[in-house]
C-alpha cells in the first residue's frame, strides 16, 4: 500500500515519518518537488516526492495536509477522483489562529466533498499537533483520533491508518461530524498553544468498566 500526502509541511512530514517508520510507502505531492527533496530524503527509502498531480494519481489513499486556502484548487484539479479515499487533515483556520472560517452549518470537510468529484472524503488527523502525529507514544496510553466520513469503508480505512501509527481511532460516523472535529482542533490549539500546555498535549479516551 502506498499513501500519498499532499503537502510537506509540519503535519505532512510528521505523518510521513510515522507511516514510513511502520513500513508504509509515502509519496509526497508538492508544487516544487526539488524544494522538499532533502527533507523527504531524511525519511528513508520508503518516501519520495513528486508533483501534486503525480502523487494523487499514484495512490488510492490521499491525505490533504496543506493550508486550507489551497484545498479547493487541489480538489478541483482532478476531474474525477475515481473513488480514492481522500483524508482531510486540514482545518479552516482564521488568520492568527483566531477561530474558524467555516462552521456551525457546514465544515471544511463537507465543502471539500462538494468539490472533490468522485472522492470518498474522510476527516482525520486534524485534531492534534504534528508532534503527536510523528510520535503518539504516551505512558498513560494512546491519544484519541476521531474520524468521520460518509463512506463506511473509507472511514474504517482511515481508522486503520490512525491505529497503525499509535492512536486510538474513534468512529464519529458521517462527514457532518466534521462540524464538531474542526472546532475540537481549536480546543487543542487553545490549550496547547494559547494556554501554554505545549504541543505535546493530547486527548485520550477513558472508559469505566
Amino acid at each position: 500500500m502506498s499513501i500519498s500526502i499532499i503537502g510537506a509541511g509540519n503535519v505532512g512530514m510528521a505523518l510521513g515519518q510515522a507511516f514510513t517508520q511502520r513500513g508504509q510507502t509515502v509519496i509526497y505531492g508538492v508544487p516544487e518537488p526539488a524544494k522538499y527533496a532533502d527533507a523527504v530524503a531524511t525519511l528513508g527509502n520508503n518516501a519520495r516526492v513528486t508533483t501534486t498531480q503525480e502523487a494523487i494519481a499514484a495512490s488510492d489513499t490521499v491525505i490533504l495536509a496543506v493550508p486550507y486556502a489551497a484545498v479547493a484548487a487541489i480538489a478541483q484539479s482532478v476531474p474525477d477522483w475515481q473513488g480514492k479515499v481522500l483524508i482531510d487533515a486540514t482545518n479552516p483556520l482564521a488568520p492568527g489562529l483566531s477561530g474558524l472560517l467555516v462552521g456551525t452549518t457546514t465544515s471544511g470537510a463537507e465543502e471539500l466533498a462538494k468539490l472533490a468529484r468522485g472522492a470518498r472524503v474522510v476527516k482525520a488527523f486534524n485534531t492534534t499537533g504534528a508532534e503527536n502525529m510523528a510520535d503518539s507514544r504516551y505512558p498513560q496510553g494512546a491519544p484519541m483520533m476521531p474520524v468521520c466520513g460518509d463512506d463506511a469503508q473509507a472511514r474504517q480505512h482511515a481508522m486503520m491508518l490512525a491505529t497503525l501509527i499509535g492512536f486510538e481511532a474513534v468512529d464519529m460516523g458521517p462527514l457532518m461530524a466534521a462540524r464538531y472535529l474542526e472546532p475540537f482542533a481549536m480546543t487543542w490549539i487553545h490549550l496547547a498553544i494559547k494556554q501554554g500546555h505545549g504541543r505535546r498535549f493530547a486527548f485520550a479516551m477513558l472508559r469505566r468498566g
